[in-house]
């Protein structure tokens, strides 16, 4: 399998943890840019004419702060040198106060038909204390809209530990966000990324997080929640109703390839993983020569892709299938890792049933002591 990311680096504000590659957005040259990543898609689709893309991810950034006008533009772009079949997962990211009935009316014209909408918390005064420009009405607001306009599945990414949250606080955000009775939810805990406000704050000992404990409490109570209203958790920070997991992301745990289209996007095809020009002008510029993006490449060996295909299926509840794993690297997983996963059984961090090898419950909340257990030496 083949999938697409295609990169919006704008935005109309810069939230307080964001580490994308993102800009604000006035100012900046968006006509220009959407011309280059449809002129960056004509380049690939020359140099690798037979790949099929079977999903196709559009995000950023804030892809909705591109006009109506902009946004038919992009998509003719997408359909013209990566059409897909007609029931392939095509997913747009949208933030709630950027979205309008004209731009969902775009969307659906050319094919999208899966939302993914940035909402963090349905606690306003939370939202503005983490740079979120938007209220919890103009969500509600968004997924009227986009249900009238014909959308059905609809995600929406939720944030926890965030400063001055409490677990009551969370409790509710998760009470309203079930009350939408979508399909799928991201929930994420908050990442102190390094350059963002928040990880200043935090070295200045300005930023009131939840303690670790609190954490923990907020990480099972979305579980517990989300598997109580029949959202199975199917990855660490994924919940979703039968037959609507995210085709695009579980393409990303199952190791397989994909395009990375934009400023800063990361692409991996033909065992090489490669990274685009970040700086919007270091972008623009080569594909005004008709010449690629791309920075930087990495062909990747057998070690690191065996890495990957643990670290990455992992983080999905199915686990690693053992047997399709001797099929594709030649030998038993344990030739690898026997004495890894021996030690991680004993902590009760891994499990082995049903031939797949998979975290536990605790080891979901432990999931980065685990992933380090298989990075080579």
């Amino acid at each position: 399998m083949t999938a697409a990311y295609l990169h919006i680096p704008f935005c109309d504000h810069i939230c307080f943890y964001c580490d994308f590659n993102k800009v604000f957005l006035e100012g900046q040259p968006v006509d220009a840019y959407v011309e280059a990543v449809i002129r960056e898609m004509a380049i690939m689709r020359e140099q690798y004419p037979q790949e099929k893309v079977e999903t196709f991810y559009v995000g950023g950034g804030t892809p909705t702060t591109l006009t109506a006008k902009q946004m038919e533009k992009l998509l003719k772009g997408i359909r013209t040198y990566f059409p897909m079949a007609q029931d392939a997962e095509f997913t747009m990211e949208a933030n709630p106060e950027s979205i309008t009935s004209e731009k969902f009316k775009v969307m659906k014209e050319y094919g999208v038909n899966r939302l993914s909408m940035g909402v963090q918390s349905f606690n306003d005064k939370i939202l503005k204390r983490i740079g979120r420009i938007h209220t919890s009405d103009q969500v509600y607001e968004g997924v009227k809209l986009a249900r009238d306009a014909g959308f059905e599945n609809i995600s929406i990414d939720l944030i926890f530990r965030l400063p001055t949250q409490t677990v009551n606080d969370f409790a509710d955000t998760l009470t309203k966000a079930l009350e939408l009775d979508l399909p799928h939810y991201s929930i994420y805990s908050l990442i102190l990324e390094n350059k963002t406000i928040f990880y200043n704050l935090m070295r200045q000992g300005k930023l009131p997080l939840p303690s670790e404990d609190e954490e923990v409490e907020m990480y099972a109570l979305a579980i517990d929640t989300m598997d109580k209203f029949g959202r199975k958790q199917y990855e660490i920070s994924s919940y979703a109703k039968p037959g609507y997991q995210s085709q695009h992301n579980l393409a990303y745990w199952k190791n397989d390839h994909y395009f990375g289209f934009g400023a800063g996007a990361h692409g991996y095809l033909h065992d090489n993983r490669y990274v685009n020009h970040g700086p919007i002008q270091h972008y623009l510029a080569p594909l005004e020569k008709n010449q690629s993006p791309i920075i930087y490449n990495n062909e990747i060996t057998n070690r690191n892709k065996i890495e990957e295909e643990m670290i990455l299926g992992l983080r999905t509840m199915q686990g690693i299938d053992l047997s399709k794993f001797k099929f594709k690297y030649g030998k038993p997983v344990t030739d690898y890792y026997d004495i890894e996963i021996k030690t991680l059984q004993q902590k009760g961090l891994l499990k082995l049933e049903d031939n797949h090898l998979r975290l536990t419950r605790q080891g979901t909340f432990l999931g980065n002591e685990v992933f380090q257990s298989f990075l080579f030496n």
